[in-house]
């Protein structure tokens, strides 16, 4: 079904003491967030987002210079929309919590999250919700190594994870002759046997079960960095750090 344009108007231009009321960048990214959840990605324009607004698409290209320009400006909107855990919180609780909070992104914004997991983070404010997170792990004890990876390994996670939940598996393509569940349950039992689990209302342990096994990677990576720096106190050689084999 295509975007019920009259019924979701979005707060169009009207005449009132003040005149037309103008458009903001607020408004633009407000819309257009409500109109890729109703249109997705590779439905959305500019021109449909001037005619949700009720204005012509022009007069958005007046606060953003194209589209990129907004897509981008939308993904900023929801990474600093996120509420980075205070610093007197242990770091790897802080890692769970943002974790936890970039996973809901994905699950309020469905249509948008494909572009914000493969967008490269590197305007100024995704840089800086980039600089926090990294700084969590290191706050936890970790080497720069071992920080990176590690960092990055979390980033596979979520992506994955995310991907998955909100359009992946369930959603995705299926084959053009599937296989009866009956012969699933003859010729395949182990996928038979997990099946179940695979289902929506195990997203959430099967969530929390990923990501302890990462944090449990930072605690270990910490543990031997302190062990490594204990090593190199004692006049044993330079520090060992906590390098994965």
């Amino acid at each position: 079904m295509g975007y019920p344009r009259k019924q979701r108007k979005i707060k169009a231009n009207k005449p009132g003491r003040g005149g037309r009321e103008p458009l903001s960048r607020e408004r633009i990214e407000l819309a257009a967030l409500d109109l890729i959840e109703h249109e997705g990605l590779e439905g959305f324009s500019t021109r449909k987002l001037g005619e949700a607004l009720g204005c012509e698409a022009m007069s958005i290209y007046h606060h953003f210079p194209s589209k990129a320009h907004l897509l981008n400006a939308l993904v900023d909107r929801l990474i600093t929309g996120i509420a980075m855990p205070a610093g007197d919180v242990d770091p790897i609780e802080r890692i769970r919590r943002i974790s936890y909070s970039y996973r809901r992104i994905g699950h309020r914004h469905p249509r948008l999250f494909p572009y914000v997991a493969l967008y490269r983070m590197n305007s100024r404010s995704a840089l800086g919700f980039l600089d926090q997170v990294i700084g969590m792990f290191r706050d936890a004890g970790l080497s720069e190594e071992s920080t990176a990876r590690l960092f990055r390994a979390l980033s596979y996670y979520l992506t994955g994870a995310v991907l998955d939940e909100t359009s992946g598996y369930a959603k995705g393509p299926s084959a053009v002759e599937p296989v009866s569940d009956q012969e699933i349950a003859r010729d395949f039992p182990l996928v038979a046997m997990a099946g179940p689990y695979f289902r929506q209302q195990h997203f959430e342990d099967t969530f929390a079960t990923g990501l302890k096994v990462i944090l449990q990677a930072v605690r270990d990576a910490a543990g031997r960095t302190r062990a490594g720096k204990r090593e190199a106190r004692k006049g044993n050689g330079a520090p060992t750090g906590d390098r994965h084999d």
